[in-house]
C-alpha cells in the first residue's frame, strides 16, 4: 500500500506537536522556547508550501490551518518568556497536534481514500445462495 503525501505530512505535524508538548516541560523555558521556534518554523514552512501546492481543497484548508497554528507558535516563542512561555509552548503544541490529528482523520474518511483502498475481486460465492462456484 502506498502512503500519500498528505498522510505523511500530517503524521510529521502530529509528531512535531507531541515533541513540543513533551519538551515544554522537560526543558527550561528558554530551551523550550528555542525548540518551539525551530520546530514551529520548520512546520510552518512545510505546511505553508503544502497548502500552496495542494490541488484538493481539504488538503489546502487543513495544512493552511496547521501553518497558521505553527506561525502563532513561532510568534509566541519569540514574544513571551518564563512560565508564560512554557505554558504557551505546551498549548500551541497541543493545538498543532490537534489540528494535525483532525486533518489526518479528515484525510482517512474522504471518498477518495475509500475509493483508492477499494479492491474489487471476482468472488467464488454467488450472491444470495451461499454456494460456491468454480471460476472459469
Amino acid at each position: 500500500m502506498k502512503m500519500t503525501p498528505r498522510f505523511a505530512l500530517d503524521t510529521l505535524f502530529l509528531a512535531g506537536g507531541v515533541f513540543l508538548m513533551v519538551s515544554s516541560f522537560a526543558f527550561s523555558s528558554v530551551s523550550a522556547g528555542h525548540l518551539a521556534f525551530a520546530v514551529a518554523t520548520g512546520l510552518t514552512v512545510v505546511a505553508g508550501l503544502s497548502a500552496i501546492l495542494a490541488r484538493q481543497v481539504g488538503w489546502k484548508v487543513g495544512h493552511g490551518i496547521v501553518a497558521v497554528a505553527g506561525l502563532w507558535s513561532l510568534i509566541a516563542a519569540l514574544t513571551f518568556s518564563g512560565t508564560a512561555l512554557t505554558w504557551l509552548v505546551f498549548a500551541d503544541a497541543a493545538a498543532l497536534a490537534a489540528v494535525a490529528l483532525a486533518d489526518l482523520a479528515a484525510h482517512e474518511v474522504t471518498t477518495e481514500r475509500v475509493v483508492h483502498e477499494l479492491v474489487v475481486k471476482n468472488s467464488p460465492v454467488e450472491v444470495g445462495t451461499g454456494s460456491t462456484r468454480q471460476a472459469a
